[in-house]
């Protein structure tokens, strides 16, 4: 279910339209498995990567052959399709590509949606799956975890509507184990550097016990240690933050090294994939094909009633 500030019979059309969609693309794309939709009901996994399709589509392909594999939601963190996230640059790049797992996807937009002020082809080809039109923002529940995809390109300000609509629904929706993700990555290595302007999603995360940030936009694959919204290492309370914009556009060079940066790749294509279950999860970087980084490990959750599983992390770089 997308929680998205909405309730009644706009919800129930929103739902519909949710299914709708799965239905009329269940031919090209597998449907969403029923563990990765309803709260409370085992394990699920996610598959992410951002920055993605790019013509000619030699990484992309890479990309979308390695999500055909995986079952699971596949959160798309930004900049779907280049240069401008047009109507043409979803139907020639992204389509052929990704594009073939649309039904199971949960994006959000990116910067280059937004090259022509309104991010509307976007929202045209994602329809209810980006959740409300024009807004970006929503939430859904992954197993036993409450899920929240955000808008950085938008107003992303403690006094947003954006910012007031998250602190509802965490409060609405406490749980064990929180995941959120958007596009513009508060900390990075990368050549766009951190971003201070997103601070406040962190620190509202942060204040309601949330454990994972996904974000894309710089084009490397970089893993923190969990930290507070200021960058302080923080093992008890902290959120882990992954980049992951490693979707098929061309790489970016990484520029130095942010504190508590625990693995870093920028010259790898691949996904991510986490196991999201009660309590804990469980990250892995899957490569393209030819290529030899990976980064895994595992880690519980700030909510999880469990005794503590020893923190086991791998990396090959």
């Amino acid at each position: 279910m997308i929680h998205a500030g909405i309730t009644g019979t706009e919800r129930s059309r929103a739902r519909r339209r949710v299914v709708a969609a799965a239905v009329a693309l269940a031919a090209a794309a597998a449907p969403f498995p029923a563990r990765a939709q309803r709260a409370g009901r085992g394990d699920a996994t996610m598959i992410a990567a951002g920055d993605v399709a790019e013509c000619p589509r030699g990484a992309a392909e890479a990309t979308a052959r390695l999500v055909e594999r995986m079952p699971g939601v596949v959160a798309v963190l930004g900049d779907e399709a280049y240069p401008t996230g047009s109507d043409r640059d979803f139907a020639t790049c992204y389509a052929p590509t990704w594009g073939r797992f649309r039904a199971r996807s949960r994006p959000v937009p990116g910067n280059h949606e937004y090259s022509a002020g309104t991010a509307a082809a976007y929202f045209r080809y994602f329809g209810s799956l980006a959740g409300p039109a024009g807004l970006g923002y929503y939430s859904y529940e992954a197993g036993a975890w409450h899920v929240v995809a955000l808008n950085s390109g938008i107003d992303v300000g403690p006094a947003s509507p954006q910012a007031r609509w998250l602190r509802a629904d965490l409060a609405a929706h406490p749980a064990a184990c929180t995941l959120a993700y958007w596009h513009t990555p508060r900390f990075s290595s990368g050549m766009h550097g951190p971003r201070p302007r997103m601070a406040a999603f962190w620190q509202i995360l942060y204040d309601a016990g949330a454990d994972v940030v996904l974000s894309g936009h710089d084009h490397m694959y970089e893993r923190f240690a969990p930290m507070d919204s200021a960058g302080r290492r923080d093992d008890a309370r902290g959120i882990r933050q992954f980049v992951v914009g490693t979707g098929g556009a061309g790489l970016y060079r990484a520029r130095g090294r942010t504190p508590n940066s625990e693995a870093l790749d920028d010259s790898t294509h691949g996904v991510l994939r986490l196991s999201l279950e009660r309590g804990r999860y469980a990250w892995e970087f899957v490569p393209v094909a030819g290529s030899a980084f990976r980064d895994a490990g595992r880690e519980t959750c700030h909510g999880a009633t469990a005794a503590p599983a020893p923190r086991r992390t791998s990396s090959d770089r």
